[in-house]
């Protein structure tokens, strides 16, 4: 394994400052410590994460379009007018 010299910009000094006392008490050096945190985090299987409800509506076929009948194009403007109060 090649080591190389890196600067990282943009690192919390809070951060790094815990970061760096972790390794002192395990006896390891900060480039060590660092490249063991980049392997585990590069290697751990993705989270799974909550998919974007605006990207479900580019599902064709999920959601289609519907009438809720005659005179009711205001229907969400009422229902926020009502909860909300009217807009001034």
């Amino acid at each position: 394994m090649t080591k190389k010299m890196i600067a990282v910009r943009g690192v919390d000094e809070d951060a790094f400052r815990k970061f760096k006392a972790v390794a002192a008490e395990e006896n390891i050096n900060v480039g060590n410590a660092l490249t063991v945190a980049m392997k585990q985090w590069t290697e751990k299987e993705k989270i799974k994460t909550i998919p974007n409800p605006k990207n479900l509506l580019k599902i064709k076929g999920i959601i289609k379009p519907f009438s809720w009948g005659k005179d009711t194009e205001n229907t969400s403007k009422d229902v926020d007018e009502i909860l909300y109060g009217s807009k001034k």
